[in-house]
This record gives structure tokens, sequence and C-alpha cells, in this order.
């Protein structure tokens, strides 16, 4: 299939296609090479198309230099997928952050999802200069008004308006758990269209935190999209519990991975990602999920297949 042909498909069954239908989205995250091999995101991709709607690029995801957001994009677009390009404010001041957004306009990149980023020292180069010029809320607000009003932040006008689906992140679980709702009514206030949430292992606090935004028409302006991931093994809970800020496991889930064999962990965890997918798509004021799965896109189409969300779209095994 041409490269044109790719990108007019990918435009019609995309991540704003998908949302505009009513469909109960999947996203997956991509994460770009630590080298210039081009080949590596159409592997990832390859496994993912026909069973997502979109996939994120992450932008130096976790403080680590790997290449960058826009370029992985570009490579997702042309093989086939539509992207969801991530941008921090960790390396950018409001001048690159509003040229790279305009960038990406211009070569097509129709969804965006902007966060403040990790801090530089908890990368691979804790040494370097972190720029935080702007924060997560003002940058969604800035491309809104790009988009919208057609103006920089400098009060310039622009000639030809980009056209972006805009998201955001929310930890629900993160404290104070009582802000978390109300942050995000603050990010869709200035402009968030859709979101993607840090891990949920537990479903019956999630929905607690999508109460008050559902009760307040926040989820009918701005599309939840739940964070999921199988654990993979004991190392792996012991990591997300003791060393990622914010991730709840539930008792349960810890007594359910600790009551199997160290050899069946790995089994059990993809079983309770896909218990917690079926029990998202069931609440009210949800409208998809975000599988992280961190180098294993093979593992996707069975956890999607499993969960009963999504059979292969047509396209997903001609595309090459």
């Amino acid at each position: 299939m041409s490269e044109s042909g790719l990108k007019a498909r990918t435009a019609a069954s995309g991540l704003r296609g998908a949302l505009a239908d009513g469909r109960f989205v999947v996203t997956a995250e991509v994460a770009p090479p630590r080298d210039a091999d081009t080949e590596a995101i159409a592997r990832k991709v390859g496994a993912l198309r026909g069973w997502v709607d979109a996939a994120n690029v992450t932008d130096n995801q976790g403080g680590n230099v790997r290449m960058s957001s826009l370029a992985g994009s570009i490579l997702v677009q042309r093989a086939g997928l539509d992207p969801v390009m991530q941008l921090t404010c960790r390396d950018r001041n409001r001048l690159a952050l509003q040229s790279d957004l305009i960038g990406a306009a211009a070569l097509g990149i129709r969804n965006v999802l902007l966060l403040t980023g990790d801090h530089p020292t908890l990368g691979d180069h804790p040494d370097a200069k972190p720029v935080f010029d702007l924060d997560g809320v003002q940058l969604v607000w800035t491309a809104r008004t790009l988009r919208d009003e057609g103006t920089l932040l400098s009060g310039k006008r622009l000639g030809v308006r980009p056209s972006w689906l805009i998201g955001t992140v929310e930890n629900p679980f993160a404290p104070p758990a009582e802000l978390r709702a109300r942050r995000l009514a603050k990010k869709v206030a200035a402009g968030a269209e859709f979101v993607q949430t840090q891990y949920v292992f537990d479903v019956d606090a999630f929905a607690r935190w999508l109460r008050p935004l559902r009760d307040e028409g926040v989820t009918e302006r701005c599309a939840v999209i739940a964070g999921v991931g199988p654990i993979r093994s004991r190392r792996m809970l012991s990591f997300l519990t003791g060393t990622v800020p914010g991730i709840h496991v539930p008792e349960s889930v810890r007594r359910r991975l600790a009551g199997v064999p160290e050899q069946r962990v790995e089994e059990e965890g993809r079983r309770v990602c896909v218990e917690t997918i079926e029990a998202l798509a069931a609440l009210d004021g949800v409208r998809g999920v975000h599988l992280m799965v961190f180098g294993h896109e093979d593992e996707v189409p069975d956890i999607v297949r499993q969960a009963g969300i999504r059979q292969a779209t047509k396209g997903g095994d001609d595309a090459d």
C-alpha cells in the first residue's frame, strides 16, 4: 500500500474517528528506539496494526534519551497506524514547544498528548538542566489557543491553523487523591479532549475518582481512556509499587500474584489485565483503554481478544 493510502486509511480509522463513532477505543504505547533504527518502530506497529486505534509515541520517557517523538510519530504513520505524539515541557521552552506543535501539524500528526514530563534526575542524563518553562496545563491551553484562535503565545497570528485532537494525562491514585478529579477538570477547561490515565489495577478506586467527573459532565467533554497493562513478574510488581509514584496495586491483586508459582505470574498477570479491561469497559464514562506493554507489543492482540473488546479490524493484515 502506498504512503498516501496509509495516511488516508489512518485518518479515517484513527483515534478521532473511533471517538466520533462512539466506539470503545484502544490505544497502546510505542517507545522509540535508542538509536536511528527506522525498522524498530515498524516492527512494533506490525504487532499493533488492526488491534488498536492509535499508538502513543513517547517523548524521552522517564528522562531517557531516545529517538524524538516527532520522528517516531512519522514512522508510526508511515507504518499504517494513527500516531499520538507525546510532548513534554521538561526539555523545551515555549518557543520550542510551539514550534514542535506546528511542525507536527504540518507533517500530518493528528493527535498530541501534552504533559509536564519526568524530571531529568530520574533518567540517563541526571545532570541535564530541566526547562519546565510551561507545565502540562499551560501546554494544553497553548495548543488549544494555536488551534482554535490561531494565535501564538506572543500574540502573533498563524496563517494556517493546526487541527490536532488534544490529549492530556492524569493519575487517579496519586496523593492527594481528592484533588485529582479537580486537576483533570482544570485540564479539560484548558482544552484537553481526551485523557490517558496511569495504570488502573483497582477498578473500585478508579470508579470513585471517575464519579464526580461524570456527575459534573467532564467525561462528556473529555474522553477518559484508562491505562492498563499486565504485571509479568514479582520483580515488576515490586518496581511498580516501590518505585513509580502514584501506582496503586490493591492487596487482592498482590495476593493473587503471590499465590501462584513464579513461572505462572506472567500468565496470571495477563489474566488480571484482561479482567480489569472487562470491568473498565462496563463503567459509565470510560471511553477506552490505553495498553502499556513496554516492548511486548506482540501481547496486545491476545489481551484485546481475550477481553472481548475488539476483533482485528479490516486492514490489520494487509497494510504492508
